[in-house]
């Protein structure tokens, strides 16, 4: 097993935990029952799927059980785990760095982990031989933009920042004018993850984008939500807010530690339809992955089911 499975199995301590009655369930080889759907029911909503993509997965499950004439326990789950795979591989998995600059317009509330994943995203760039520079739009927090430009020149990206308390999206046309002067093939904008109301801040965002718009002639070639994964479905009614605001084409997933419940990223892509482009697991750039649901499988179940 490589050293980055065994870190992410070790990140879904919990979702594994509630995930292995799962196992149990097929191993067992029940006769299917109305209780065996309860206690599957029980078990995906304990590793934090939600109400309303396990409502959709075991809907999936009891109709393929009635064509396919199924008896055990054991079918169920061994279905389920393919299904979990399916629900998380959608198109566009990978980053769309189309545009001459390429720009990637990075969201989420205060303490998502957005500016370190801004750098570490950075540093995976310059690293594949891209010229980057990195915007600081969130203008409200000058802890942010502080560390924006540690990470730039950790990266070796260019830098703009504008006057604390600035117009964000004057900041952003700024941004795009030294991207271009410097020939950068990719400008990652760094947003604030709270203003005065929600209202505000939606708004702002909405006005960024037009503004990236108006000077590339396209909207930005991504919009990526960095969300906390160990904050569970709140941070399934945090994305809907933004994906109406901001048109997301993908998260990001960090802070995955022990206590994270892996089956919100189901439920994340289940509710927004947009994929999960990365996850992060610790402090390092190394520790940003693009996300592959293959290996989300594998952490989460045990090699050998049943």
């Amino acid at each position: 097993m490589s050293s980055w499975l065994t870190k992410l199995r070790a990140s879904f301590g919990m979702a594994r935990e509630a995930l292995a009655g799962v196992e149990a369930l097929g191993r067992a080889r029940k006769p299917i029952t109305p209780e065996v759907w309860e206690e599957l029911e029980e078990l995906l909503l304990s590793a934090d799927f939600g109400v309303a993509t396990t409502t959709k997965i075991l809907g999936g499950l009891k109709t393929v059980a009635k064509q396919e004439l199924w008896s055990t326990s054991d079918q169920i789950v061994a279905r389920f785990r393919k299904d979990v795979e399916r629900f998380l591989t959608l198109p566009d998995g990978d980053l769309n760095l189309a545009g001459a600059p390429a720009v990637v317009l990075v969201v989420g509330v205060n303490g998502s982990g957005k500016t370190t994943t801004i750098g570490k995203l950075a540093t995976r760039l310059h690293s594949q031989g891209k010229s980057v520079t990195l915007v600081a739009a969130d203008t409200f927090r000058a802890a942010a933009a502080e560390q924006l430009s540690i990470w730039a020149e950790r990266s070796g990206a260019s830098f703009v920042r504008g006057k604390e308390g600035a117009d964000p999206s004057s900041v952003v046309f700024d941004g795009l004018q030294a991207a271009r002067s410097r020939e950068a093939d990719v400008v990652i904008v760094d947003t604030a993850g709270r203003l005065q109301t929600k209202t505000n801040l939606m708004e702002e965002l909405k006005k960024m984008r037009r503004i990236i718009e108006r000077e590339t002639g396209a909207p930005p070639a991504e919009t990526l939500l960095v969300l906390d994964g160990t904050t569970g479905q709140n941070a399934i009614s945090q994305a809907k807010l933004f994906h109406q605001a901001a048109a997301l084409t993908g998260a990001v997933v960090t802070k995955l530690d022990s206590t994270a419940k892996g089956g919100v990223l189901v439920a994340i892509v289940d509710e927004l339809e947009v994929p999960i482009k990365f996850v992060g697991l610790g402090e390092t750039a190394e520790d940003l992955r693009p996300f592959s649901p293959g290996e989300f499988i594998d952490a989460l179940f045990e090699e050998s089911p049943f």
